[in-house]
């Protein structure tokens, strides 16, 4: 780092009973009083070159001993003042990046300039800071970190800004001619390869090699000093999203790990006021960062926007910044995870584990995609008014040129459909999840995205085993959702022996095995043309074999299906399906009475005569139904 020494004398001051004085054969005869701490000087070498201390002692009458003079607002405190004062003398001082805005301050309350002698302390340092400390990397940084201990000062002088613009501006020019700082140099030696060829990690590391230093600064200088990064134009989206993640992943708390004990920390913040200036601090920063967020899609994984999204219901950020993570990982919903989807609450009574409502939000947006935006704003699915912060007003027009110029393909919307399936095994879990969000949420996915239905079939068993107190009418609603003709044959043995299934849904899934296993038997070369027009008329290919179990998702064991024994449904499975049938003669309110007896009739009549064969079971079904016909007409 660089650094510059003034003066040529020795160092001749001393403390004698709490006062600093300067050893001279000249008797002092001057008293500054700086917070505290006094000083017994000379008037002559301070008053040449600090006009404020001449104003003040012109100001004071004239006293046979020490004029004092108070200085109780002196910035930089005495370790200022004392570098101030030595100047005077002659003695040397050192001035570097760390001490340079609090001389630089000091000598401008004291009126150091030229005005009152040339080469004065203000000149030579604005010298030094405008030669060398900003056309260094790590001294310009530096220097902006100390310009927090006076920001009103640094602000008035100019001092901030010069060291952000020239921060920004080696920034945008090539790495190689900056110097760079002792940490990335480092890391620059360790990534070369033994032949002495550059590795592709290092290549990769020097495009963002500034990103690791400024995370070191604290929000608002990092804030304004990215600002101006940005507004270059230079440096791509995908490397300012880097850094903000590099920033996240130092000032924020760690979410998927201590979400409990921040949770709690924010709950007891009530009688502890660290705890809630802490919230405070971290919900500020991380506003902060969602208004840097970069609007082209893809600029930042969907991680790290869930992260973001995670950390916001912790600290309790405003709704405008929820929506507009929410809107963004709309966009690239497909790249997410189940496990990024499990979005805290903050627990209350009666209220879901997990956020339900944010992920509908993001799924509707990710729908959304390559449609323009509504004339008006919708409301917003948190229950609470957006109040949108300046800067994501700044952004929105961008946002929304970014999601019309982007179009959720096929294959992400399959991608998205297993996202959220295996997302609804995890949640359904959650005893205070309510049924008609469970069903939202499965039916904001296109009917076409879900090749097989195993994943959400799953979903729906683990639904009803943590809600067993749901009446009829809410399983039959639950169990809507559901298309038995894409249910694999392992799901199908595992629903027709499943007792928490409404009865309709198990004949069903039976009726579809049933013709499946005929199909694949081998015992019947080719349908009836009645079978296979019903089959059609259900969207099922006569010609189509039976899908695999689907098993790209691990459940506990306690949600593991048991079908052991079972390799097709037996004669007691069919008997017990027939006491069912008899019991279940009552009706929901909601359905049509006539309607619902007369397919009941159907049903009963065609399972009660199933044999043990195939194609006589198919024989004797359909032979009930052709008379059920015959007699209609």
């Amino acid at each position: 780092m660089k650094f510059m020494k003034l003066g040529s004398r020795p160092d001749t001051f001393y403390t004698t009973e709490a006062v600093r004085s300067v050893s001279s054969e000249v008797s002092s005869d001057l008293l500054v009083q700086v917070k505290g701490s006094r000083y017994l000087l000379h008037k002559f070498p301070l008053l040449s070159k600090c006009l404020r201390l001449q104003r003040l002692c012109s100001e004071l009458p004239e006293s046979s001993q020490h004029q004092i003079v108070q200085l109780p607002d002196f910035p930089g405190g005495v370790e200022a003042f004392e570098l101030c004062a030595k100047f005077c003398y002659g003695i040397t001082i050192t001035l570097s990046a760390y001490n340079i805005v609090a001389a630089r301050c000091a000598a401008e309350y004291l009126q150091m300039s030229e005005d009152v002698e040339k080469g004065n302390l203000t000149y030579k340092i604005e010298v030094f800071f405008n030669s060398c400390i900003l056309h260094g990397w790590r001294d310009s940084i530096v220097t902006l970190q100390t310009t927090k201990a006076f920001p009103l000062w640094s602000e008035d002088l100019g001092i901030t800004s010069r060291c952000i613009e020239a921060i920004a501006s080696k920034v945008l020019t090539n790495p190689s001619k900056v110097s760079l700082s002792h940490s990335h140099s480092r890391r620059g030696r360790d990534d070369m390869s033994c032949n002495g060829a550059e590795s592709q990690r290092h290549r990769l590391a020097v495009r963002g090699w500034w990103a690791e230093d400024l995370a070191d600064l604290g929000i608002d200088l990092y804030w304004r000093t990215m600002i101006a990064i940005k507004s270059g134009g230079k440096i791509p989206s995908n490397l300012v999203g880097d850094a903000l993640k590099i920033y996240a992943s130092r000032w924020l708390p760690n979410v998927s790990r201590a979400g409990n004990a921040r949770k709690q920390a924010v709950s007891d913040s009530d009688s502890d006021s660290n705890s809630e200036e802490l919230a405070t601090k971290d919900r500020l920063l991380l506003e902060s960062i969602i208004s840097l967020l970069p609007a082209e899609k893809g600029a930042v994984s969907s991680s790290f926007l869930l992260k973001l999204l995670k950390a916001a219901n912790i600290l309790n950020a405003s709704s405008s910044s929820r929506m507009e993570l929410a809107k963004r990982v709309g966009l690239q919903l497909e790249d997410a995870t189940p496990n990024d989807l499990l979005i805290p609450h903050l627990l209350q009574a009666n209220e879901t584990l997990y956020d339900v409502d944010i992920v509908m939000t993001i799924v509707e947006q990710f729908m959304l995609q390559g449609q323009s935006p509504p004339t008006s704003p919708p409301r917003s699915k948190l229950g609470c008014e957006r109040r949108r912060s300046r800067s994501a007003e700044n952004i929105d027009i961008e946002f929304q040129e970014s999601r019309r110029s982007s179009s959720a393909s096929h294959s992400a919307k399959l991608k998205v459909a297993k996202i959220i399936d295996n997302y609804l095994q995890e949640i359904s879990r959650d005893v205070n999840l309510p049924l008609v969000k469970f069903v939202a949420l499965a039916e904001a996915v296109p009917e076409f995205a879900r090749v097989d239905h195993d994943d959400l079939y799953r979903a729906i068993d683990i639904y009803l085993k943590a809600h067993p107190n749901l009446n009829k009418s809410e399983r039959k609603r639950l169990c809507r959702i559901l298309d038995c003709k894409k249910l694999s044959m392992e799901a199908c043995m595992h629903a027709a022996q499943n007792e928490l299934l409404p009865l309709r849904v198990v004949v069903q899934v039976l009726f579809f095995e049933q013709a499946r296993a005929t199909m694949a038997s081998g015992k019947v070369t080719e349908l009836p043309g009645n079978i296979k027009a019903l089959l059609a008329a259900h969207g099922l290919d006569s010609s189509r074999t039976p899908a695999p179990l689907s098993t790209t998702t691990s459940i506990a064991p306690d949600d593991q299906w048991s079908v052991s024994g079972l390799k097709s449904p037996s004669k007691s499975k069919l008997s017990t399906l027939k006491m069912k049938l008899a019991e279940d003669d009552d009706l929901d309110d909601n359905d049509d009475p006539q309607h619902d007896r007369m397919s009941r009739n159907s049903i009963v009549k065609a399972f009660c005569a199933i044999p043990a064969r195939p194609k006589k079971m198919f024989s004797k079904f359909w032979s009930n139904s052709r008379t059920t016909a015959n007699d209609k007409n």
